[in-house]
């Protein structure tokens, strides 16, 4: 899944860049808001974590352009401000939920995960599609009962797909949400990684759960294509 985060310290945003990229999110940062602005109505993203106090534009007002804008992207809100109408502000204009800091990056994490999960319909922590179970807070894999291991971007692109299975998603939404700004469209490197996360998921199971749509993209499902 694709975050952007959105705050001008530099030391705070590379430490949420570098916590969120340890459990598989693909980041990008934007330092000031008409910048983060800019990079929410061109790319498309998961969740967005955005600073109260910024410069160029404020949060409050990023997030309010971002919703006249039609952009329905999660908004997390961080703020020094900790008085209940700066709060009250900031979800007014649109934001989702309110973090202050200092803040302890377990709870941002949880926040995270848990914005997600709403954004896309999920429940539990542990989704299951067929015999396959992710879970989102461990971020363990198993099919059959069998435990997978997958590197850090097969995590990701795995992610993606249960979290919207049975859906037909193409190259571009792939790319779009477990890539960041950085990726090369013009590469093979999704194809690639769908191959590597066959072999582990698929290649020793009584059926396949990836499922090729040429000329379309692929679909997730336990129900085989259609």
């Amino acid at each position: 899944m694709r975050i952007l985060v959105i705050e001008d310290d530099p030391n705070i945003g590379d430490v949420i860049r570098r916590g969120l990229e340890t459990q598989h999110y693909s980041v990008d940062v934007a330092t000031d808001g008409e910048e983060g602005e800019e990079l929410a109505l061109i790319n498309q993203y998961d969740l967005i974590i955005l600073d109260r106090m910024l410069p160029k534009m404020d949060g409050r007002t990023v997030c309010r352009n971002l919703r006249d804008a039609d952009v329905a992207v999660p908004v997390l809100m961080l703020t020094a401000m900790d008085a209940i109408d700066d709060k009250i502000s900031g979800l007014d204009a649109g934001a989702d939920d309110y973090l202050t800091k200092p803040f302890h990056f377990g709870e941002l994490l949880a926040r995270v995960r848990s914005m997600i999960r709403r954004q896309t319909g999920q429940k539990k922590t542990e989704i299951c599609v067929g015999d396959l179970a992710l879970d989102t807070v461990t971020r363990s894999v198993t099919r059959a009962g069998r435990s997978i291991s997958l590197t850090a971007k097969e995590f990701a692109l795995l992610e993606y797909f249960v979290m919207n299975a049975g859906k037909v998603l193409t190259r571009e939404a792939i790319s779009e949400h477990v890539w960041d700004m950085n990726f090369d469209p013009q590469s093979n490197v999704i194809d690639s990684f769908i191959r590597f996360l066959r072999l582990k998921i698929d290649k020793d199971f009584d059926h396949p759960l990836i499922h090729t749509l040429r000329g379309v993209g692929y679909r997730f499902s336990d129900e085989g294509a259609r």
